[in-house]
């Protein structure tokens, strides 16, 4: 998609010598997520799975479950003062006899590309009820050895990453490793509504076999996203916070951050790592 990428005008100094040179950078703009005719939600994205982000998101808002739920999804026209179509406001509609979770949707929420809803200032703000609570699934185990693997497989992946050195990335991959998906954006939490969302437009929810890596730290919302796909595992090449340790240890969520190499830290969910001998007591 031309959207994704832009270029421009640099000043480039390297070593004393100074030159000026196009550069390329990853295109932000901004979404607006409308459910049923009414604004939802506003998010700064990289244009490309629009319609994916949008039913990522509302599977992590509990509106959508299934692909029964979606009735359709629609980019809207005369969102400008000409009444041209900007490809810039998504309009979803669900099935008939979809019950919508207990929000004002006239709230108007505004997303950011890097923390993702803002105004949830507590825990009990944003836990929802997800509808395949994880300790439920039949057990899923991985080796320390496969998830030491993800972070590459990921990176290989990351195709508009290479052009821009700009986007986030998340994937899926099953449990003997194998990619499944990867979507890349200026927000990571976008990157993760475009795979839940390809997931449900798939009808592949819940998630349960699956693990989910995305590069940088995994914030609690992110964990929140797992949570309500049903993935068991979230993996990340950076550090946690408190409330997504917080958040995993309640659910079930196997939670690993600071997966560098051979080395990776367990913050949740141990229980789904095969261990070659017992962890040492510290």
């Amino acid at each position: 998609m031309g959207r994704v990428t832009e270029r421009r005008k640099v000043l480039r100094i390297r070593d004393g010598a100074v030159s000026a040179r196009p550069d390329t950078l990853v295109a932000e703009e901004p979404l607006e997520i409308r459910l049923n005719g009414k604004p939802l939600a506003i998010t700064m994205r990289t244009p490309g799975d629009d319609f994916a982000l949008a039913a990522g998101f509302l599977v992590s808002e509990g509106v959508l479950a299934s692909a029964a739920d979606l009735q359709n999804i629609v980019y809207c026209a005369g969102a400008t003062a000409d009444g041209s179509n900007t490809y810039n406001v998504v309009d979803v509609r669900t099935a008939p006899g979809v019950v919508l979770p207990d929000f004002t949707l006239e709230r108007n929420v505004y997303t950011s590309s890097s923390c993702g809803l803002c105004g949830k200032a507590s825990l009990d703000a944003v836990r929802t009820t997800t509808r395949w609570p994880i300790a439920d699934t039949p057990p899923l185990r991985v080796t320390p050895e496969l998830l030491a693997a993800l972070p590459d497989r990921l990176r290989a992946a990351q195709r508009v990453f290479d052009r821009t050195g700009g986007l986030h990335a998340a994937a899926l991959f099953d449990e003997a490793g194998q990619l499944l998906d990867t979507r890349e954006d200026v927000g990571r939490h976008n990157a993760v509504d475009k795979l839940i969302g390809r997931a449900l437009q798939d009808d592949a929810l819940p998630l349960s076999r699956t693990i989910l890596m995305v590069s940088g730290r995994a914030s609690f919302e992110l964990a929140q996203k797992a949570v309500m796909a049903g993935i068991p595992v979230l993996a990340a090449v950076s550090a946690p916070s408190s409330l997504a340790v917080d958040l995993a240890a309640e659910t079930g969520l196997t939670l690993v951050g600071f997966l560098r190499g051979s080395s990776m830290n367990v913050y949740a969910g141990e229980e789904r790592i095969v261990l070659r001998e017992p962890a040492a007591q510290g």
